[in-house]
């Protein structure tokens, strides 16, 4: 019988390379590794071609599934590659580690025990080996006031690299480990190493550690009791020293009697190399996980390779990147590595040489590069049996029926409502979005016409996979589970706005149940409500709902009198709710204002529109009503032709005259011109009465009412700032001479243009060239 420690850093493509070499000369009948032990009935799984890494075991609690814990798993984890090799040779493998069922009781004892305490007594790093926990990192140990070796517990190798020279772990294991070439004596350096180290530090006092190591000890002698002959143990290099020598049976039983458990499961799920680095918060994280995949697949030739990738990609974006780029980028991070002592060229040399001979200094291909190549972006994959709850495999389901690709990276995904598959997946993501998996955000529609367009934008998040968990007590399916969880919201909302939004999110969804009683609850709270900004934020998303009508095939009939009777009420509401507003609230009723016309136009009943129109009539002359509001008021009624360019100059004048304070003249021109110049730049009398009166304002109050006037013209687009300045900068402020002077036509040359129209226009040439 013998036992033999592994001790590994986690996804460490040197470890992972020497480890898998060791593992082929041991051939142990037992491999015990460094992991949940409720998972090992999965770790069969890694057999199968499907469970593609990056992946993760994720273990949970039923109960409360947002209390989860990830043990992620790359290509070049050392923890993958002792699964591969079990799964391959039929070996036993189990996974050692303090089950989570006891690690989440003493979570939840601890967080008890926190709100329990005085406020004063709570540490401020009470969660600092949260991360630990959520990440399945290598715990350290706190360190202990005034221990002159405290920090070994949270930075063990530090001292060691620096006394490499290195300024840095990270580097210093890179190229002691990560880079070097397979060897069996790596693992007895380590030992030796981590002894060390250990004995300098002291004894642990972190009482979860102290639990785990037990556990891990425990497990050993179980395998030992067994009769196993030839136990493989693969752990933290942290853990090698104490699980190299067992003490007592009883001590371990001793730490370990009394935990309490907890009822968990566990299950594969895809995985992120985004989620591997150091930059998503992982505990466990490396700098550059795409490197680490490089260096696993092209040890021996990895740095020419890894430029090679480097100029394929810059030449991929029209960069300028040749063979002779690589071949000095080579010469350079070898002389780099030599300088500095160093067996072979890592990637801090490889990124100084890439940036001195591919970028020229420029930050902007590295940014590049460090998105493409240094993290790789890649989404792992799970077979379709794996165990999941109901909801989790329906999703799944319906992502491969609908050739939908589960990603990392954000690809753009344009629909066509008008065909059914598209709308089918319209409504897959919408649901998801209900359930509070933004799977897909959707993104503004230019260029197109019509309201049968969607365009979103998909990313996966592994942590998508928590969600759908905890999502599954609504419903075992994506269509049961979004239309409970909308009945309930609907049951708690209470104000008409978030009704209606509601009730926009849930036909978007394709929620037909739960139309109904959510209808009644609109119709209820728009009968018992008066506020007009409640009313006139409530309309925009019913409109906006029965603009898809004809697309999702929803009945709509009764939505359209609801919206009937809101915007009737809004209408008769308006002419009030405008007066004797401080200008906050006004502020707010402005962007109301706009939206619910904006809602109306796109209604397109011509009643509705007159009582509106009629109402904003009322509001621009009322001399009550807040200046911000009549002047926008006023403007609406312009711009849709209800008032000639005339009366709006007189409304202009009126209020810019002499006896208006400054402060509601410039309000009312900030409403009447906000969101574009159009007006002004195109009407002289317009233009004439608003320079008038700034002309004549004193310079004290010209300066009061600067900031005013500022945020009015900022919200003008950059052509019509332009079309005023240069109207300001001509004689008199008046459009007639510059614009004569801009569009005058010479004849001769007009004729040479007629041949070329006709064409276009399939007209009938004129023989007289008129």
């Amino acid at each position: 019988m013998s036992v033999h420690l592994f001790g590994i850093r986690h996804h460490g493509p040197g470890c992972a390379r020497s480890l898998a070499a060791a593992l082929r000369e041991l051939q142990p009948d037992c491999i015990l590794v460094e992991g949940p032990p409720e998972a090992d009935a999965l770790a069969g799984f890694a057999a199968r071609a499907e469970l593609t890494p990056p992946v993760a075991l994720l273990v949970y609690a039923p109960a409360e599934p947002r209390r989860a814990v990830f043990y992620p798993f790359a290509e070049f984890s050392p923890e993958w590659q002792a699964l591969r090799h079990a799964a391959d040779h039929g070996i036993d493998l189990r996974f050692c580690d303090l089950p989570q069922s006891q690690r989440f009781a003493l979570r939840a004892a601890e967080e008890q025990a926190l709100a329990l305490a005085p406020a004063a007594q709570h540490p401020d790093d009470a969660d600092a080996d949260a991360d630990t926990d959520t990440d399945a990192a290598p715990a350290q140990p706190e360190p202990a006031g005034g221990d002159p070796h405290a920090d070994l517990h949270t930075d063990p190798l530090r001292w060691l690299a620096h006394a490499a020279g290195y300024g840095d772990t990270e580097t210093w294991w890179d190229h002691l480990v990560e880079q070097r070439s397979d060897s069996l004596d790596l693992f007895a350096a380590i030992a030796e190493m981590m002894t060390a180290l250990r004995e300098a530090a002291g004894p642990l006092t972190d009482a979860l550690e102290m639990k785990r190591e037990a556990h891990m000890r425990t497990a050993i002698r179980q395998a030992v009791k067994e009769g196993r002959e030839r136990i493989a143990v693969v752990c933290g290099a942290w853990h090698v020293p104490a699980l190299a020598v067992l003490p007592s049976a009883k001590s371990d039983v001793d730490l370990l009697r009394g935990l309490a458990k907890e009822k968990v499961a566990a299950t594969w799920v895809p995985w992120s190399h985004g989620r591997l680095s150091f930059a998503s918060g992982y505990g466990a994280g490396v700098t550059a996980p795409g490197w680490y995949r490089h260096l696993w697949r092209h040890q021996d030739r990895a740095a020419l390779h890894w430029l090679t990738a480097v100029a394929t990609l810059l030449r991929r974006h029209d960069l300028d990147a040749s063979s002779a780029h690589v071949i000095e980028a080579m010469r350079l991070a070898d002389t780099l590595a030599a300088l500095r002592e160093r067996p072979r060229a890592g990637l801090d040399e490889l990124m100084e040489a890439v940036r001195a001979v591919f970028c020229y200094d420029s930050d902007t291909p590295l940014q590049l590069i460090e998105r493409a190549l240094l993290v790789d972006e890649a989404l792992g994959a799970v077979p379709d049996d794996v165990p999941a709850v109901p909801l989790v495999q329906d999703v799944f389901a319906q992502q491969k029926r609908l050739r939908m690709a589960v990603r990392a990276d954000a690809t753009d995904l344009d629909l066509d409502l008008r065909q059914p598959a598209h709308l089918e997946k319209s409504i897959l993501l919408h649901r998801l979005a209900l359930l509070g998996v933004p799977w897909g955000r959707q993104q503004a529609v230019r260029g197109k016409t019509g309201t049968f367009h969607e365009l979103w934008r998909l990313a996966w998040e592994p942590e998508f996979a928590v969600d759908l968990i905890a999502a599954s007590r609504w419903g075992g399916t994506l269509e049961a589970a979004a239309g409970s969880l909308a009945a309930e919201r609907a049951a708690a909302v209470r104000g008409l706005p978030d009704l209606t939004a509601l009730m926009e999110l849930v036909l978007l969804a394709d929620l037909r149940e739960a139309v109904a009683p959510l209808m009644a609850r609109i119709q209820d709270a728009g009968t018992q409500t008066s506020d007009l900004g409640l009313l006139l934020a409530a309309l925009p998303p019913l409109v906006n709902v029965l603009r898809y009508g004809s697309a999702r095939k929803v009945d709509t009939a009764t939505l359209s009198h609801v919206v009937d009777g809101l915007a009737a009420r809004a209408c008769i509401a308006l002419p009030y709710g405008v007066r004797g507003v401080a200008d906050d609230a006004a502020a707010n009723l402005l962007g109301q204002i706009i939206a619910a016309d904006q809602a109306l136009r796109l209604l397109q009943d011509e009643a509705h529109q007159a009582a509106w129109f009629g109402a904003l009539g009322t509001a621009a002359a009322s001399s009550v009503s807040h200046p911000m509001l009549s002047g926008r008021s006023a403007r609406i009624l312009t711009e849709h032709g209800e008032w000639s360019a005339e009366r709006a100059a007189q409304q202009l004048a009126l209020h810019c005259s002499y006896g208006v304070p400054p402060l509601a003249a410039a309000q009312w021109l900030e409403g009447f011109l906000q969101g574009s110049g159009a007006l002004l730049a195109h009407s002289d009398t317009l233009w004439q009465i608003v320079n008038g009166w700034l002309l004549a304002l004193p310079p004290d109050t010209f300066t009061e009412l600067l900031p005013l006037l500022r945020r009015a013209v900022s919200t003008f687009s950059a052509p019509e700032r332009r079309e005023l300045g240069e109207r300001a900068a001509h004689t008199g402020g008046t459009a007639s001479g510059a614009m004569l002077t801009a569009t005058a036509v010479d004849p001769a040359r007009a004729r040479r243009v007629l041949p070329i129209l006709h064409t276009l226009l399939a007209l009938p040439e004129n023989v007289d060239g008129a």
